[in-house]
């Protein structure tokens, strides 16, 4: 007599079990090309180590090396928004956008993408003047690492304080409890960066503002016209976007406005 073997009682794997199974067998190739001694340990994977020459100079093992290089390009987007160029172009960029009356158009990707190589075009002196200074010596073995981060800070620092208002310094430096710095190079990165974002947010609503202008007036006379002819029902924000569009190509705003972005900056 045939019996179905579904019938058949079949143990089934604890659901538990499985993940555990599956862990050992992904670990056990790297289990299986791991050093077997601390010798052999050690001379595959340098430890972290600083050594200080007899000048006072430290230089760093490969893996502190490492570790630093990602925890950089970690801060990366922080410091891009915080010590560049980028934060004031991309605000009268989106200010622009919203002023044309298009929400998506241009979109984020492309006003992002132009705000990013405007930043490089602004600072490129000052991107120069840190690689030459700072990362390039060190790379070299000609810095330690302390003297290279400095001289590398030092360019930033200075187009920094080049668009900041000294009000704004001076809040900042009376919030943080310190005296009055004698020179520029004195002031701190954990005062300059706050003092330079406020600056860059006020100019950059200050340049918004005087964008916005030109696109709202053709608004207002779009709504005036349309609430004259009774047309209720008709969006005045519908009508006046082909106006806005035209006059921005013929007095080609783009160009203009990049350059008046590019010569705002103080070197």
């Amino acid at each position: 007599m045939k019996r179905n073997l579904s019938s058949f009682p079949v143990k089934q794997v604890p659901h538990r079990v499985a993940p555990l199974v599956f862990a050992f067998l992904i670990l056990l190739p790297l289990l299986a090309v791991l050093p077997l001694d601390a010798a052999t340990a050690q001379s595959a994977l340098p430890a972290v180590a600083i050594k200080t020459a007899a000048d006072g100079a430290q230089t760093y093992s490969l893996t502190f090396q490492v570790l630093i290089l990602m925890t950089v390009l970690t801060l990366l987007p922080a410091i891009l928004l915080a010590m560049t160029a980028f934060t004031r172009i991309i605000i009268v960029l989106s200010i622009l956008r919203q002023a044309l009356g298009m929400a998506t158009t241009p979109s984020n990707q492309i006003l992002t993408g132009l705000a990013l190589f405007m930043t490089f075009f602004v600072m490129s002196s000052t991107i120069e003047q840190s690689y030459a200074n700072g990362i390039k010596p060190y790379l070299d073995g000609q810095l330690a690492g302390e003297v290279a981060l400095d001289r590398t800070v030092q360019p930033l620092k200075k187009f920094m304080l080049a668009q900041t208002r000294e009000n704004d310094l001076q809040l900042f430096s009376k919030l943080s409890g310190k005296a009055q710095f004698s020179t520029p190079d004195d002031v701190p990165l954990t005062v300059l960066i706050p003092t330079f974002m406020t600056s860059e947010l006020k100019t950059a609503f200050q340049i918004g503002f005087m964008v916005f202008i030109p696109f709202l007036v053709i608004d207002l006379v779009v709504a005036s016209v349309l609430m004259s002819m009774g047309m209720m029902m008709l969006s005045p924000v519908l009508v006046s976007l082909p106006f806005k569009i035209m006059l921005f190509v013929v007095v080609d705003g783009w160009t203009l406005l990049m350059g008046t972005l590019a010569a705002s900056f103080h070197q």
